[in-house]
């Protein structure tokens, strides 16, 4: 009788909506790494202006941030110049803080996450960082994966573009 085969993980990361966490294969021998995130308050979904995060297939398409200090703040993938404070929380309260750094997601999968109505790439759908205040492991985002900033800067020195990520 054949054994079944062990699975294996490819290097990539997986993102699990339920239990809200990213875990990272290494492409190495290593151990994999596990985060708390928080995704999309309005669930699993890849319609345009669903305000949900997608599922499926997709892979790191772009990287924003090298160097950067911990809590910068991004507005349409740059840096503003500003350093996220309590204060800055007060002063732009209707923000939705981009800070750190901004890991850039591209779908896979034509006419699901990719393409017309559904492009991933097209919804601006990141990893990135939050304020620390934040929770994690409750969805509270606006589609994106959201991560503590030392978490998000930690995962971005260990990936490249064309690696694979697999929302479920």
């Amino acid at each position: 009788m054949p054994r079944n085969p062990v699975s294996i993980p490819v290097p990539g990361i997986e993102i699990s909506l339920s239990a809200q966490t990213l875990t990272l294969f290494p492409d190495d021998t290593s151990k994999p790494l596990s985060y708390p995130v928080s995704t999309a308050l309005n669930g699993p979904g890849e319609r345009q202006s669903s305000g949900c995060t997608p599922t499926g297939r997709h892979y790191v398409r772009a990287m924003v941030g090298d160097g950067l200090p911990l809590n910068t703040v991004f507005i349409a993938r740059r840096p503003t110049g500003e350093v996220y404070s309590e204060r800055l929380a007060r002063q732009f309260p209707e923000r939705d803080w981009i800070l750190s750094r901004i890991i850039w997601l591209c779908g896979l999968e034509s006419g699901k996450n990719r393409g017309s109505g559904v492009d991933s790439f097209r919804r601006f759908i990141y990893i990135h960082g939050t304020p620390d205040t934040e929770p994690m492991g409750v969805p509270r985002s606006h589609g994106c994966i959201r991560m503590r900033n030392a978490d998000v800067a930690d995962l971005y020195d260990r990936v490249s573009p064309g690696l694979p990520v697999t929302i479920r």
